[in-house]
């Protein structure tokens, strides 16, 4: 955890307002609760003219991220006005763009909804995240995504974003497979009886398997799939056939369905010590260090930023009616493709220019480049959904919520 830094205004103490944990799995008197109490005791604020800082804990979101988010859904909030939102995920960089955006449009245009919200460690959720788990529209649920409770209330919203993506899960991939398969039937099952209208699953382009050469960018039809004997294709896998079972439920229910294809992107929530260049680049931008590059540097991706990535998922979500069959698919995510020794130096250029990049082999003439690049031309035809921030400043403002 960082120290904030200081805002420069005024600023007086107070204790942290959290809400109740409403327990699936265990008792009142269990040592979940204690923590959670003890949290209560020890959350202090620093409260300023822009923003609530939590010490100790990670910041919130830019005020112009937020309202940006605001200003490209406001018209499809009202769907979603005194209604019950369900959210599985939420720790992770879709859950916290979802749920601090959700509160801020909640709070700006009065709607009066309510999200519970899924976890495993909901203590660990208000450390990282006090400013969110103290609104009054958010009430955590915990549990494991495989078996937890029911709430007895309806839900007509459901985004099931629960999905293990470290390089720890990785390693595991029985246990990954059975937190997405086992997690996925549960959370349909949870649908189903709780009079869903609207069902949106946070999928992988990894479904799609590795994209040929001759395609530039791979489109929701492509055909392909992951190597399904291969070990690191687990999680694909996993989604894959996540997505299998939300089309036969679609099947036998009047849920609609949304599988969002997602693929990569930036923003703050990105860890920058983990398994994502882009991240690993800040990182080391930010400390003054060049960047080396383990490899030649060819590979190609493309980076949507997390304000997009929320609007996106909520005119999915809210959007009165769309196209297509259900379930409907879509890709998520930028159609602008980036190598990987280009995205290096692009970091450097924002934000430290006296640093290198180095690639530790040297490309090869005429070798094959791994891609991966969705065609978001169906998410842009039919719901008229394009990258509003370009990388550079995606880059920029992500580096400057670590600073």
């Amino acid at each position: 955890m960082r120290t904030p830094r200081s805002s420069g205004h005024d600023s007086g103490g107070g204790k942290v307002s959290l809400p109740k944990i409403y327990l699936s799995t265990v008792t009142e008197d269990s040592t979940l609760t204690r923590r959670w109490n003890l949290i209560c005791s020890v959350a202090y604020v620093i409260r300023t003219t822009q923003c609530t800082v939590y010490a100790g804990c990670v910041k919130q979101l830019a005020a112009e991220d937020l309202s940006h988010i605001l200003k490209h859904t406001r018209g499809l909030w009202e769907k979603a006005r005194g209604r019950n939102i369900f959210l599985s995920g939420a720790t992770g960089f879709f859950g916290a763009w979802l749920l601090e955006s959700l509160a801020y449009c909640n709070r700006e245009l009065s709607l009066g909804l309510s999200a519970t919200v899924l976890s495993r460690d909901p203590g660990a959720f208000a450390r990282r995240m006090p400013h969110v788990a103290s609104e009054p529209c958010i009430r955590m649920l915990q549990g494991d995504v495989r078996d937890f409770g029911f709430p007895a209330e309806e839900f007509e919203f459901v985004i099931h974003a629960a999905a293990p993506t470290s390089a720890a899960a990785a390693s595991r991939p029985l246990e990954l497979l059975s937190t997405l398969l086992d997690g996925t039937k549960h959370m349909l099952e949870f649908a189903k009886a709780r009079g869903t209208k609207r069902f949106l699953l946070t999928s992988s382009g990894a479904v799609y398997g590795r994209q040929p050469q001759n395609l530039s960018h791979i489109p929701e039809d492509y055909p392909g799939g992951p190597e399904w004997l291969d070990p690191n294709a687990a999680y694909a896998e996993g989604k894959r056939v996540s997505e299998q079972m939300c089309s036969l439920y679609a099947r036998e229910s009047q849920i609609d369905f949304i599988l969002a294809r997602c693929f990569t992107f930036v923003g703050p929530h990105l860890p920058l010590n983990q398994h994502f260049a882009i991240g690993n680049f800040i990182a080391d931008a930010l400390a003054g260090r060049n960047i080396a590059l383990r490899g030649d540097g060819t590979p190609i991706r493309s980076y949507l930023y997390g304000a997009d990535l929320a609007i996106w998922l909520w005119t999915m979500l809210l959007r009165e009616s769309l196209p297509g069959a259900n379930p409907h698919v879509f890709n998520v995510g930028s159609g602008e493709p980036i190598s990987i020794r280009d995205l290096a130096q692009a970091v450097v250029e924002e934000l430290d220019p006296s640093l290198e990049v180095k690639a530790a082999e040297a490309p090869i003439a005429g070798g094959t480049r791994l891609r991966y690049v969705p065609d978001v031309s169906y998410a842009d035809d039919s719901l008229g959904l394009r990258q509003s921030i370009g990388l550079r400043e995606a880059i920029r403002r992500t580096a400057a919520w670590y600073r």
